[in-house]
């Protein structure tokens, strides 16, 4: 092809037989007002190179060009390429390829790539790596002995052998680098586009040593495997119409094909660098000081971020929503020189900061709901603020009463408190105070129906997840020394043995005296203080009635039991308390005693007025004590009894009997504010009386 420009005019001539696509370089010479064009070995210019590329491929004759600039000449023919091109590419999509026969090219072919030492050939090393080798000696009756392009000997198997470079005969196993590096500088993927075009518009399939040909000029064997490479890179133009051993013949794929082909490489470019900037935003938050990694809002705030560290979040807790999102989890460790696990995936979400230093996964796991939605916490507020007492006129005043309320050192949420007289007829009369919810909490209220989703309050030793909101369970539920205190006080009158000889059920306002902890109510046990007479009465009804449920058939549970307090969970070295507590402790078996007693009172209480309610049971276990005398005394031989009983049973019309408390009806009643069957029976209770 010659191009020259004369007088301010272009022309454009092609040759008959298009010259090979690398050889039309030219480098830009300015003498006297006139510029030509001339063909240069070293320079690449790759507009120019691909233009022309483009008009050999399309045959052009002669094309005449007013203009008086190169830069003016080149937007030209771009454009009239262009509307060239569409119209090949939908005639292409509407002919069917009249291929040669690729049956003949193998044949042509495949006999010369028999295996002999000195042959230059490329072979799988393993799925991700093809190496260049050359053929050493026969390694058995297939196999060969080959010396690689990093200096290392291997013997092969026919099928890794995926090129024999052609035209070589002894080649210097040392050269190998050179060589590679030199076909790697000719890898322009843009020739590929061009020969396509060509043989599209040809109908024409093709081997190695053509194409090479076609786009270098020569099919030597540097330009050969150059081709090999192009094509073997290649997901876009060409297809392997057959293989012969290590010989194939490829053919251009259809114009259609090419176009969605390339969309879905744009596609899949877009998504690697979105990958990689993702990679990087990692990178660059696991190497910030633990008080300067990002919030999660930074990572919640691009959706296209978000959606990745949702994928490493369910990849952490092997919780999937398809088979996508488990995919790019796994990208994401891989880039990151991480292993596919689901402890990889953690481990990295808390470099980052994304996940606290000691991560809990079983509450994601479980998806335990550990915040509110604004609109609760927003109906929690208005409840604190509007809601009227619907029982005020009704609820009698125990304030006179000294109140004890009971629980661990570390209690939020104080449900129950209680108290103590002696009769005149030297009986004792005892009250348990439960904490009121429903008097701010309605039935199918958008509170209720979040707590009954939750069902509990969860107790961890790095955190409590509350029932309620927390101001609302606090502030508006919850027990308070000194304070009034809105409650539903069940009043139990005892008979000398430890049964019920009366009871009643009210609305109340009490003021609890003393919060304690159930070491300090042991220590004023233990003291035995004039002053604390009530607290004294407490321990002695409990006494009682357990003596009472004994001789029912209760068996005794009481174990030890460990609890363990994180004070400063999210520092890299927390502070851990471990506590073990006994239940048979007598502040732990006062208040478990009268917790009980107020859960039979409840279930005769809702049996006597037919109200629906919660009543567990359990099946008398014909559990032999006798058994287990060969054990300690105490919480290993009571440990191993409650192995051996049988599980319990609930039923909502009428009590049943449970034989491991030795009741004839028990209904849980104590926690309304942190079990929602609890605070069911608060309804029922309320309602149905």
């Amino acid at each position: 092809m010659a191009l020259r420009f004369m007088n301010g005019s272009a022309v454009l001539r092609c040759c008959a037989v298009s010259p090979p696509l690398t050889s039309l370089r030219c480098c830009l010479h300015h003498h006297n007002n006139n510029l030509c064009v001339h063909s240069h070995s070293s320079i690449r210019f790759s507009i120019s190179r691909r233009l022309h590329s483009r008009l050999i491929a399309f045959g052009y004759g002669r094309l005449t060009i007013r203009r008086h600039s190169a830069q003016s000449l080149v937007d030209m023919v771009v454009e009239e390429l262009d509307s060239l091109r569409h119209r090949r590419r939908v005639r292409a999509a509407s002919n069917k390829l009249e291929l040669r026969s690729n049956e003949e090219l193998l044949e042509n072919k495949s006999g010369k790539q028999a295996l002999q030492r000195g042959l230059l050939l490329e072979f799988k090393k393993d799925p991700e790596r093809v190496l260049l080798a050359v053929a050493q000696k026969p390694d058995g009756k297939k196999n060969w002995m080959v010396s690689d392009q990093n200096g290392v000997t291997t013997s092969v198997k026919p099928q890794q052998v995926t090129f024999i470079v052609p035209g070589i005969t002894n080649f210097d196993q040392t050269e190998i680098p050179n060589f590679l590096q030199k076909a790697q500088d000719n890898l322009d993927p843009a020739l590929l586009e061009f020969a396509w075009i060509e043989l599209v518009e040809r109908n024409k399939s093709t081997t190695v040593e053509e194409l090479a040909e076609m786009i270098f000029g020569s099919s030597e064997p540097l330009e050969s495997y150059s081709a090999h490479l192009l094509l073997s890179k290649d997901d876009i133009y060409f297809t392997t119409l057959e293989t012969k051993g290590s010989y194939s013949v490829y053919g251009p794929r259809s114009a259609v094909q090419v176009e969605e082909l390339t969309q879905r490489k744009h596609a899949k470019d877009a998504a690697e660098r979105e990958l990689e900037e993702f990679v990087n935003l990692l990178k660059s938050a696991r190497d910030m000081p633990l008080h300067a990694k990002p919030p999660k809002s930074v990572w919640s705030s691009e959706e296209k971020n978000w959606t990745k560290i949702e994928s490493l979040k369910a990849y952490a807790i092997d919780n999937f929503i398809n088979e996508d999102e488990k995919r790019t989890a796994g990208m994401i460790l891989k880039a990151m020189g991480r292993a596919k696990t689901a402890s990889s995936a953690a481990d990295l979400l808390i470099d980052i900061g994304y996940f606290p230093v000691h991560v809990n996964l079983d509450l994601l796991k479980l998806d335990v709901r550990t915040n509110y939605a604004e609109e609760i916490l927003a109906a929690a507020e208005s409840l604190l603020s509007e809601s009227p007492d619907p029982d005020e006129v009704d609820r009698k005043d125990l304030t006179h009463l000294k109140v004890y309320a009971i629980d661990v050192d570390e209690a939020d949420e104080l449900d129950d408190a209680l108290s103590a007289t002696r009769l005149q007829d030297g009986r004792i009369k005892v009250w348990i105070h439960v904490a009121d919810p429903t008097r701010l909490v309605q039935p199918e209220s958008i509170i209720d129906k979040e707590a009954m989703k939750r069902g509990t309050s969860i107790f961890l030793p790095t955190a409590t997840y509350p029932m309620f909101p927390e101001k609302l369970a606090m502030e508006g539920m919850s027990m308070k020394q000194g304070e009034l205190c809105k409650a539903l006080t069940v009043s139990i009158v005892l008979h000398g043995d430890g049964g019920i000889a009366e009871y009643s059920v009210k609305n109340s306002v009490i003021k609890p005296t003393y919060m304690l902890t159930y070491e300090s109510a042991t220590e004023l046990l233990h003291l035995n203080l004039e002053e604390e007479a009530e607290l004294r009465l407490l321990s002695e009804a409990a006494a009682l009635r357990h003596q009472w449920r004994m001789r029912q058939g209760a068996i005794d549970t009481a174990t030890l039991e460990s609890r363990v307090k994180v004070t400063n969970p999210d520092d890299p070295e927390p502070s851990i308390k471990l506590y073990v507590e006994n239940q048979a402790d007598p502040a732990m078996r006062l208040v478990s005693e009268m917790m009980i007693l107020c859960g039979e009172a409840i279930a005769t209480f809702g049996s006597f007025n037919n109200i629906p309610l919660p009543y567990r049971g359990q099946p008398q276990s014909n559990v032999d004590i006798s058994a287990f005398t060969h054990l300690p005394e105490g919480p290993v031989r009571s440990s191993a009894v409650v192995k051996t009983m049988r599980a319990a049973e609930m039923d909502f019309r009428k009590p049943t009997r449970h034989g491991g408390l030795g009741l004839p009806g028990y209904v849980q009643f104590t926690s309304p504010i942190r079990r929602y069957m609890d605070l069911l029976a608060h309804y029922q209770v309320f309602f149905g009386n």
